[in-house]
Parts: C-alpha cells; sequence; structure tokens
C-alpha cells in the first residue's frame, strides 16, 4: 500500500470542543498549610512538578492551545511562573487581585476571555487518563442543544485519597443529581469540566460559587456528566502528595 493511501485512509483524531481552558488557580489553599504559607497551592510540587504545571501540560498535550488563570493569592508568583515556562498553552490572566470571585465569579470575569464552550479545571488537579485523553472525552460527548455544562466524574475505586462521600449521581441519560445528605453518592466530582456560556447567565455578581449556576442546569436537566476511565488522584492536602507521587512514579 503506498504511503499516500495509508495517509488517506488514517483515522482521524475527533476536534475538540474547544482550543480553550479556563484554570482555577485563585484560591487561598487553606488546606494545603503549611506549604502554602509563602507560595500558592498551584506551585506546590508533586513528584518535581508543579501542581498547575501538571495541569497545563495535559492541556498542552491534549492540543488546548490557550488558558485563561485566574489569580489572586500570591499572584504575582503565579504571574512570574508563567512568565518563564517554555511550551504551551499560552497563558492569559484573569486578575483577581482585588476581590476573590470564587469559582463562579471566577468565570463569569473571565467570560470574554472564553469561547463557547470552554474546558474548566482546578489548577491543583492530577489525573492518569484512560484510552483517551479527558479533554477527547468531553468533547466527544459534548451536545451544545442539551447542555449547560459537561461534568467529568470519578467512582470512588478509582479517586486515590479520597475521603468524601461523593457529589453526584448520574442517571441513564448521563443528567446529574446532587447526593442527598447523609447519604453516600457513586460519583466525585473531578474539578474538569465543559461549559457553556449559557451557563454562566444571569449570574450573581461578585464572589460565589459555580453550586448556583449548577443548581439551576440540575432543575432544567441540563447539567451531564460523564465517567473517567483513568485514575484520579486527590492532592487537596500536604498528607495526600506522597500516595500522588507513588501512582505517578509508578506509572
Amino acid at each position: 500500500m503506498s504511503d499516500a493511501l495509508i495517509q488517506a485512509t488514517a483515522p482521524t483524531a475527533p476536534a475538540l470542543a474547544s482550543d480553550t481552558a479556563m484554570v482555577l488557580a485563585a484560591g487561598l489553599g487553606k488546606r494545603m498549610r503549611p506549604l502554602t504559607a509563602t507560595q500558592p497551592k498551584p506551585l506546590v510540587r508533586v513528584a518535581g512538578k508543579s501542581l498547575v504545571d501538571h495541569a497545563l501540560d495535559k492541556l498542552d498535550a491534549a492540543g488546548v492551545v490557550k488558558a485563561v488563570v485566574n489569580v489572586h493569592y500570591l499572584a504575582d508568583a503565579l504571574e512570574g511562573h508563567f512568565k518563564v515556562r517554555r511550551q504551551g498553552p499560552a497563558v492569559t490572566i484573569s486578575d483577581e487581585r482585588t476581590q476573590l470571585l470564587e469559582t463562579g465569579g471566577g468565570m463569569v470575569a473571565a467570560q470574554a476571555l472564553l469561547p463557547d464552550p470552554f474546558f474548566c479545571l482546578n489548577s491543583d488537579n492530577i489525573w492518569l487518563d484512560g484510552p483517551r485523553d479527558v479533554f477527547a472525552e468531553l468533547s466527544a460527548a459534548w451536545d451544545a442543544e442539551r447542555m449547560d455544562a459537561l461534568l467529568l466524574m470519578v467512582p470512588h475505586p478509582r479517586a486515590v485519597s479520597y475521603r468524601g462521600k461523593g457529589d453526584f449521581h448520574l442517571d441513564s441519560l448521563g443528567r446529574v443529581r446532587r447526593r442527598r445528605s447523609g447519604r453516600v453518592a457513586p460519583f466525585i466530582f473531578t474539578g474538569i469540566q465543559l461549559v457553556s456560556h449559557r451557563l454562566l447567565r444571569d449570574a450573581p455578581e461578585g464572589p460565589f460559587s459555580t453550586n448556583v449556576l449548577w443548581d439551576r442546569a440540575i432543575d432544567e436537566g441540563r447539567l451531564y456528566g460523564i465517567c473517567h476511565q483513568g485514575i484520579w488522584l486527590e492532592v487537596g492536602e500536604p498528607s495526600a502528595i506522597a500516595p500522588a507521587e507513588a501512582w505517578l512514579t509508578g506509572a
């Protein structure tokens, strides 16, 4: 078979739903103290690499070429880090120095910098992909007609160092329902999602949690989720760093 024919018949990777991600990096990192006394949590190192670089490198490998990163706590340190970073994606800062806007307020403040839809992820996320990277998985499942946001979930057995009761249930169509108080839910939100601008419409002013927008989308039947096929590593406290490093160095 000729090289030309091989090239013509080779399968192509599905296009990503967006070329841009918002990386949430403005939090105070209180649970990671004392490591965050003098540095922002996204710069805490795990397996020789800062948490935010783990996230940005995953975006780069997936083909996401732009990142909008919000900053507040020790913002100068984060901005300095991005200035010396030598590989993609290209970083644009959404500056929250004057007021920490929380997750929902941070997305709304950066909306003009973000296409529709856009990926959004926490800057302290570490994960191991399954058969496909998570951004390809979200893109393949995305349906703009039905969804305001699509959340990446992980079941308890694939959530390393996680000690909570879970966050959500998924119905047979992938629609999201919250865990009831005092109960256990089978899926944990990984901190990674694909978001439509429709989710951000008529948003409150100032600081607020994305939960406000999710609750409306749940009521409207427009919040969906998919199950992550790889491993997700909880790195919320100093004690979780060693288990995460064991997974990463053994992968």
